[in-house]
């Protein structure tokens, strides 16, 4: 996470005695990573998170692979495979593979359920909607653009303001997201360099307890398998917290983007850094000063790497045909790049107006029946001359 904070009251040590007005403990919880030898979280509840009522089956399926595919360049209007659903059920599984999966949600009702990814850190992107990240470590206003960056093993959900048009885009990770480590120095402070700071990030204020007993439904995700536990206690009942996991949000116009005297690769707009991937986002940005730059990107092979890209906002300038909720999938070993009379467009351009999002995996993605189902025919031979 990007820094330590602390919210409520909290004891001047750890592991001590905390106790209540009426003599009665509080319960520490910590929340820690790698096996206590990374960042973690102290938390104070009201009472012991581990008071389960019962355990029940619980089934969802976002989407079985799509096996055979060709290995060719791909794009997809994901607004074909929009469903309904609340913020966990409403997803679609596009892409795929050990490290991380990519799914894209058209979010159509609320729900009274608590959420738990137990294997994975979703970073959610939110295309459109505003609402509210309710959390044990308190709430996070969502505006539209937002990423939500919300650690494994943390109980939350999402309310949004209406349901008329709420879609995300997420990225679930099974390492843990992180800022790049150029972007910080030693001691983990953001360098005066880095295209976004401290500042940007938006981290949960802490609520009144709720301390209410009954039966609360707590809806758990470990890997492809779900399964419903049901709490004696509601989970927002910290009194107090402190540490550096937590659930935080940083908005893409808060991204100040790197330009050059020419064409610089994509690396340049990274964002954030996990085990094998990594996401970058692109945003609105002068273009290149060279009196001859060519301001389009050059053609170019991903080799070790396959390309997600996933179309927000704003005029496209390498392709046309391009809508809100598009996504290209550009393989590794195969050459893509403008489509013809594009890079010529661009030379004399002074700068463009675009969104993005970019999903750049290490590791080859596979695709599943969602990606078939609203896959644009034709695209790998978009190139051809007409």
């Amino acid at each position: 996470m990007p820094f330590y904070i602390q919210r409520g009251e909290i004891p001047n040590k750890r592991h001590i005695t905390f106790k209540k007005p009426n003599g009665e403990l509080y319960r520490e919880e910590l929340f820690s990573t790698h096996g206590f030898a990374n960042i973690y979280s102290n938390k104070y509840h009201h009472n012991m998170p581990s008071k389960v009522v019962r355990d029940e089956p619980y089934s969802l399926n976002h989407g079985e692979e799509w096996k055979d595919t060709i290995l060719q360049n791909y794009k997809v209007h994901t607004k074909r495979i929009d469903g309904t659903g609340n913020f966990f059920t409403a997803r679609k599984k596009t892409l795929f593979n050990s490290d991380c999966a990519i799914y894209s949600a058209k979010v159509t009702e609320s729900t009274e359920d608590f959420y738990r990814n137990a294997y994975a850190d979703e970073v959610i992107f939110v295309h459109e909607g505003t609402g509210t990240l309710y959390s044990e470590y308190g709430i996070l206003e969502i505006k539209r653009w937002d990423y939500l960056v919300i650690p494994r093993g943390t109980t939350y959900q999402l309310k949004f303001d209406n349901y008329d048009n709420v879609r995300l885009f997420i990225t679930e990770s099974f390492s843990m997201i992180s800022i790049p480590k150029h972007y910080r120095s030693e001691s983990g402070q953001m360098l005066e360099t880095a295209p976004y700071c401290e500042r940007d990030i938006r981290q949960p204020e802490l609520q009144e307890a709720t301390v209410e007993k009954g039966e609360f439904s707590l809806i758990i995700k470990y890997g492809d398998t779900y399964q419903k536990t049901i709490l004696e206690w509601h989970p927002y009942d910290l009194v107090g917290w402190d540490g550096a996991v937590y659930p935080w949000a940083f908005n893409i116009d808060d991204y100040a983007p790197i330009v050059g005297k020419i064409h610089l690769p994509p690396s340049i707009h990274l964002l954030f850094t996990a085990h094998n991937f990594v996401i970058c986002n692109f945003v609105p940005r002068l273009y290149d000063f060279h009196p001859e730059s060519i301001p389009a990107p050059y053609y170019h092979s991903n080799i070790d790497s396959d390309e997600v890209l996933y179309y927000v906002h704003g005029d496209f300038m390498s392709r046309t045909g391009i809508e809100e909720g598009s996504l290209t999938f550009h393989r590794k070993g195969v050459p893509h790049g403008p489509q013809p009379g594009k890079t010529e467009d661009s030379v004399g351009k002074t700068e463009t107006y675009e969104y993005a999002v970019m999903v750049d995996t290490f590791a080859p993605l596979q695709v599943t029946e969602h990606f078939q189902q609203c896959m644009e025919d034709g695209y790998n031979q978009s190139w051809l001359e007409k």
